[in-house]
């Protein structure tokens, strides 16, 4: 299918499954809340969910109402729990009335919840460290108690996020955890009876039994970037398989002289007589300006330099001799018959990380789904 198309994001769904499958390993019996938003990071919400469900996971996470809504729209019709919680009177009624579990950081979640008129699970984030969503520590038994006393609202999670989770030094991680330890302690004694208590996300996953052993009340983890086939971290050990490949068609080879510029700007200039490949993808399919000069692609699965200021719908590669025609693939990162370039690669060389390279590709991309189900 894919030469119909100058560019496109493979989306390989026997890979989503087997990392799925790693994830749930790891977890060792712990209840997984699969996290599809951002549109499944990029990689096509409705139809990750699907494969997701099909492989046995039993909870959702997105980060908005309006992001949960697509899904319930396209039919699905599992658990689903909003990150980022609820804006305002109209989303907490729009989030009762499609079945939606909802984070609560602050009062005025607890209010606009207890005013939409019917049942909603609630799962409160403590601010252990991150500094960023969450109650804070010192304010957190008054939430609990708003939320206890609140009609048609129940407690379903308690819940923190560790910042530091994907670095060397676990230090960081384990003060959190005590500090969340301590308060989901504190919360028990005053009666609260959360069914699910979950910090993991996929670093905490990676890094295993150490974060694990150190608050032995979780029973459910958050695994986001791992289930499409990235580390956080490089040092972060397992066994997972790129989900997305971002692929694009030549579609112009030209010479160019000693000292030719290349691009807008002409930020590269060719050391010597060459040729410079251009690329039916620039930065409204997903590819940084940052990778301008630094990041590669693979062409026949030979790797070959990004040279000039990445354009709109195009990129330039300089090819130099090789064997290389107008039609050929380029694949920007992921994997191919003849090559394999990771994203986590892609990332580093444009100075960000595989979250944004993945959950940026553009959304004129087409996703070709290889092995979705439903």
């Amino acid at each position: 299918m894919s030469h119909e198309y100058r560019v496109w994001a493979r989306i390989d769904h026997a890979a989503l499954r087997a990392n799925f499958e790693e994830a749930r390993l790891l977890a060792a019996g712990a209840t997984l809340f699969a996290v599809v938003k951002a549109d499944a990071y990029g990689h096509g919400g409705v139809a990750v969910a699907r494969s997701l469900l099909a492989a046995g996971c039993e909870q959702l996470a997105v980060a908005s109402v309006d992001e949960a809504c697509v899904l319930r729209d396209a039919g699905i019709t599992a658990p689903l729990l909003v990150l980022g919680g609820v804006e305002g009177p109209g989303g907490a009624k729009e989030a009762a009335a499609r079945g939606l579990g909802v984070v609560v950081h602050h009062a005025g979640h607890v209010d606009a919840l207890a005013a939409a008129g019917a049942p909603l699970a609630a799962h409160v984030e403590i601010d252990t460290g991150m500094h960023r969503m969450g109650v804070p520590l010192a304010e957190a038994a008054a939430l609990l108690e708003r939320v206890a006393a609140a009609p048609h609202l129940s407690l379903d999670g308690l819940m923190t996020h560790l910042a530091r989770a994907d670095e060397r030094d676990l230090v960081p991680s384990l003060e959190q955890l005590a500090r969340f330890r301590a308060l989901l302690g504190e919360a028990r004694a005053a009666g609260a009876a959360p069914r699910f208590v979950h910090v993991g996300n996929s670093a905490t996953l990676l890094v295993g039994e150490v974060l694990r052993a150190a608050c032995p009340e979780v029973n459910a983890v958050r695994p986001g970037l791992m289930l499409y086939g990235a580390r956080p971290a490089a040092h972060l050990p397992g066994v997972l398989t790129p989900v997305m490949s971002l692929c694009a068609r030549v579609v112009q080879v030209r010479s160019v002289a000693a000292g030719a510029a290349v691009g807008y700007g002409a930020l590269w200039r060719a050391e010597r007589a060459t040729r410079v490949a251009t690329v039916a993808a620039g930065y409204a399919d997903g590819v940084p300006t940052a990778a301008c000069n630094a990041g590669q692609v693979s062409i026949r699965g030979r790797r070959h330099r990004i040279v000039g200021r990445v354009s709109m719908d195009a990129t330039g590669v300089d090819i130099g001799d090789a064997a290389v025609e107008i039609g050929d693939e380029v694949l920007f990162f992921g994997t191919r018959h003849d090559a394999a370039l990771p994203v986590e690669e892609a990332a580093e060389a444009a100075g960000t990380i595989s979250y944004e390279l993945l959950s940026r590709v553009g959304r004129r991309v087409p996703r070709l789904h290889e092995g979705a189900d439903g």
